[in-house]
């Protein structure tokens, strides 16, 4: 009998997420793994054994077992797009908006994002790390264990660099397992609005330099990847600016993302899926040939329902279609002060089920495995498979379907970061 660190029997539902070795796509996306009366066997951070209680009873021995009560038991949740570092809040425009102010239109007038950037230029590393960790405390009470989150509230070299070393102190001091993500294409700074392609020379010719350097210096070299993300977008960054940061990017070995198609059809998917980005993200306009594109290519196409809801839009991503043309299909919260304050995939999921047409198990698995996979940790987290990271949350449920049907409400009893209780 093997010994381990940690036993949790009588899962009422087990739901493991397991995927082979691989994101789900189609038919596969309706699969969640349910093992009944289902236990954990867990060691050194990690799952050993995942099977039925009567199995891990059987092969594994522990001075802590716990009982799970009958509850569901779901891999943590991975959060693939946050901004959750910032400084300052955006309350003002949130009434402007509403009163009917459009996004764009509130960014023109040095709202939005140079809002935010004022803000976060002029504070200190030490009040943005305990800002952060608040933020991120709200997201591992909702189940999220993993998360990425971007710089973008800088758009100077020396605030983006600072913003890199406040992703890293959270991460050292935080449970939540983080990938960083370099933004500096996140918006036009007022020093260079008219003079936009000057700024595209700073990103390209100092910023993603320094940041790579900083990146080989960290203690996320050799563990997680390093991204690159543009904004592409009217009032943001063109398709041939977009192109010049992505290019320079990846030939200093960055991978890549882009925010593409959240408002206007720039033919930024097209780009992001031809260079081979991870993800791109939002999609609410992406035409049916861009879908087909990305169906056919290793590219995550990521749904962020959080944003739409929060600015009162009627149309949404077409995840449906997504899912059933056989995309890679990932889901976020994009936790952020002003497009879309949400900390929780549990409500990401049930808005997603509303007005995006997913069914609950396919919500839980752009959640989990399939959003692990669009930051690069698939083989790491986002399910629960021997081998993982022992990464995991308890809800006051009997059938995981409710995560997504009850929505204002807090259904986690625990979560279990590395195999201890957060």
């Amino acid at each position: 009998m093997q010994n381990a660190d940690l036993i949790i029997t009588n899962v009422g539902q087990l739901v493991t997420c397991s995927s082979g070795g691989k994101p789900k796509r189609g038919a596969a996306m309706l699969d969640v793994g349910i093992i009944g009366d289902g236990g954990v066997a867990i060691a050194d951070g990690k799952f050993i054994g995942v099977g039925t209680s009567a199995q891990i009873l059987s092969d594994f021995q522990s001075d802590e077992v716990v009982d799970a009560e009958g509850r569901v038991i779901c891999p943590g949740f991975v959060d693939p797009h946050t901004h959750i570092v910032y400084s300052g809040d955006r309350l003002n425009e949130f009434e402007l908006k509403i009163k009917g102010a459009a996004y764009l239109e509130i960014l023109a007038s040095g709202g939005g994002i140079i809002s935010t950037v004022k803000n976060t230029r002029e504070a200190a590393v030490e009040s943005l790390v305990e800002q952060s960790l608040v933020r991120l405390d709200k997201m591992l009470a909702c189940g999220t264990t993993t998360c990425e989150i971007k710089t973008g509230y800088g758009l100077d070299t020396a605030t983006e660099l600072k913003m890199l070393e406040v992703i890293a102190e959270l991460d050292r001091l935080h449970p939540i397992n983080i990938v960083p993500t370099f933004l500096a294409a996140h918006a036009v700074p007022p020093e260079f609005k008219e003079v936009p392609d000057k700024y595209v020379d700073l990103i390209c010719d100092t910023m993603l330099s320094a940041a790579w350097k900083w990146f080989v210096s960290s203690d996320f070299q050799g563990r997680t990847p390093f991204f690159c993300d543009v904004f592409c977008e009217n009032g943001a960054f063109s398709l041939d600016q977009s192109r010049r940061v992505l290019e320079t990017a990846k030939s200093l070995g960055f991978e890549i993302k882009a925010h593409v198609d959240q408002f206007t059809n720039l033919g930024g998917a097209r780009l992001a899926i031809e260079m081979g980005a991870t993800s791109i993200d939002h999609l609410d306009v992406i035409s049916n040939e861009e879908i087909g594109l990305l169906a056919k290519s290793d590219t995550f196409g990521m749904v962020i329902p959080t944003e739409n809801f929060n600015t009162g839009k009627t149309q949404y991503a077409n995840a449906r279609k997504l899912v059933d043309s056989g995309c890679a299909v990932a889901l976020s919260t994009d936790y952020n002060p002003g497009s879309a304050p949400c900390p929780s995939q549990p409500m990401a999921m049930a808005i997603s089920c509303r007005y995006q047409k997913l069914l609950p198990a396919e919500a839980l698995n752009a959640a989990t495995i399939n959003a692990a996979y669009a930051i690069g940790l698939g083989d790491m987290v986002g399910s629960i498979e021997i081998g993982k990271r022992a990464d995991l949350a308890i809800f006051e449920t009997h059938d995981y379907r409710q995560i997504s049907y009850e929505f204002g409400g807090d259904l986690v009893a625990a979560v279990y970061c590395g195999g201890v209780a957060v």
